[in-house]
């Protein structure tokens, strides 16, 4: 549907929406997850800095199409973005819009922008869901051909279908007789 590193980009935005990361071990293991290259020493600093991004690409995950197209555009400017094609590793041609030296949370920042640069274009920021489960608060990118996804992982899903069954199931039970 979208190219390989938008996908993973709006994958690992969400994410790291979604990841408190309380440490520097925390984000040490969010990096080597999402497969992040030229990390620099992980610090306090660089964790404040990457926590601080987390409820900036929320409102951009949540809000409408002129706040997104708005924070978007704050963003690549904020961090001086200047896409560039590269190639490294088992990846093929793809975009860098920063310099591989930029603060962590900079690159971040830019690599999801960029990535929702591409769902702004193709008329598809309605993929950028909160969870179904109410109770949840998460966010999800729905990359499925129908659109379909609802919940943002296995747990949440299968809490709500449980809920909606016991729902029915209480509705169709008769009372009991006293």
């Amino acid at each position: 549907m979208f190219e390989h590193d938008t996908e993973v980009a709006l994958a690992g935005a969400a994410a790291l929406v979604n990841d408190p990361l309380p440490d520097v071990a925390a984000l040490g293991t969010f990096l080597e997850q999402w497969r992040w290259t030229s990390v620099p020493r992980l610090d306090d600093g660089v964790l404040r800095d990457v926590q601080t991004l987390r409820p900036r690409l929320h409102r951009l995950w949540i809000a409408c199409l002129q706040e997104q197209v708005y924070g978007i555009n704050a963003l690549l400017a904020e961090h001086r973005a200047l896409p560039r094609l590269v190639r490294h590793g088992e990846y093929g041609w793809h975009v860098h819009a920063t310099d591989d030296g930029a603060p962590l949370h900079a690159r971040m920042a830019v690599e999801a922008a960029m990535a929702m640069v591409d769902l702004v274009r193709a008329g598809e920021t309605e993929r950028l869901r909160s969870c179904a489960d109410q109770t949840c608060g998460r966010v999800l990118v729905d990359l499925s051909k129908n659109r379909s996804k609802a919940y943002c992982d296995p747990g949440c899903a299968n809490r709500a279908h449980a809920a909606a069954y016991r729902l029915r199931r209480s509705r169709s039970t008769p009372p009991t007789q006293s």
